[in-house]
């Protein structure tokens, strides 16, 4: 693990970087090259899934590397149309087929789909693959407290993590506290409020002057704080390593009220997972 980026601990042991790399849209030779700089500048947490299309370049940005296996920190998601418990167990396979890796550090079901509602046998069947060791721990994507609520109810088993999306303009701060009620660490898609003002924001862009840091490492900076996994994206190696560069400042008590107090607006995407169904 590169020794400047902390650790976090799942709540089944297992653990994680308290920062990653989002590879949305990063797919083709091109993306091999963005990962590999992305593993050379010290990101060891990489955050996949099947319906990228893209876990055959993680695989290969990995063999490139040079990072041992035991150093790094791999995830993909489970598909919406693959929430039956046999094709789950069957695309978990798929996926590893597809990366060229003997397992998944991490495993989370993309979406929860609730009008299908197969998300329950979706869960009975990442429990099963970490039990055959295809998967190290297992977790979800997008499920609001009460799918969570059923999972830990009809399986015992509470996921280690839920990736959802997080940012200044949608702190999700009840989201957050259920999370930490039940031991369960939130990760942050969208950190940086891709697609909004965010980066331009007054408030952000002051705190930043007073650290003599970005905006971006300010916000990064943020979630760190608050518990949070924040995994940003980007092909530029200059971001990548300003994006990992958060751990020599710590903003204050203040400062973090300032930053989680900025309007909410809501999330970026019309997809609200009480209703949203993935394919």
């Amino acid at each position: 693990m590169a020794n400047h980026i902390p650790e976090l601990v799942l709540n089944d042991g297992t653990k994680v970087p308290a920062i990653g790399f989002g590879t949305a849209w990063i797919k083709g030779t091109k993306g091999v090259q963005h990962l590999k700089t992305a593993l050379d500048l010290g990101y060891r947490l990489i955050d996949s899934a099947f319906n990228y299309e893209n876990e055959g370049v993680v695989g290969e940005a990995v063999r490139r590397g040079g990072v041992p296996r035991d150093q790094l920190f791999i995830t993909s998601k489970l598909p919406g149309r693959h929430h039956k418990y046999d094709e789950a167990i069957e695309t978990v396979q798929e996926s590893l087929y597809r990366a060229g890796l003997d397992y998944y550090d991490l495993y989370l079901i993309h979406w929860p789909n609730p009008k299908v509602d197969l998300y329950v046998e979706a869960w009975q069947a990442l429990i099963e693959a970490r039990k055959q060791g295809l998967i190290r721990s297992i977790g979800v994507s997008n499920f609001l407290p009460e799918h969570l609520d059923r999972l830990i109810q009809e399986t015992g088993v509470t996921p280690s993590m839920n990736q959802i999306e997080l940012h200044p303009y949608y702190n999700q701060a009840e989201q957050r506290a259920y999370h930490q009620q039940h031991g369960i660490i939130t990760e942050s898609w969208s950190p940086l409020g891709r697609g909004t003002e965010l980066l331009k924001n007054e408030q952000l862009a002051a705190i930043a002057a007073a650290h003599s840091k970005s905006v971006s490492q300010i916000v990064l900076r943020w979630h760190v704080q608050l518990g949070a996994v924040p995994i940003p994206r980007s092909a530029s190696a200059e971001h990548q390593r300003e994006n990992l560069d958060i751990f020599s400042f710590s903003l204050s008590e203040e400062e973090m009220k300032v930053i989680s107090g900025i309007k909410t607006t809501g999330p970026l995407w019309d997809q609200d997972p009480a209703v949203y169904e993935e394919f």
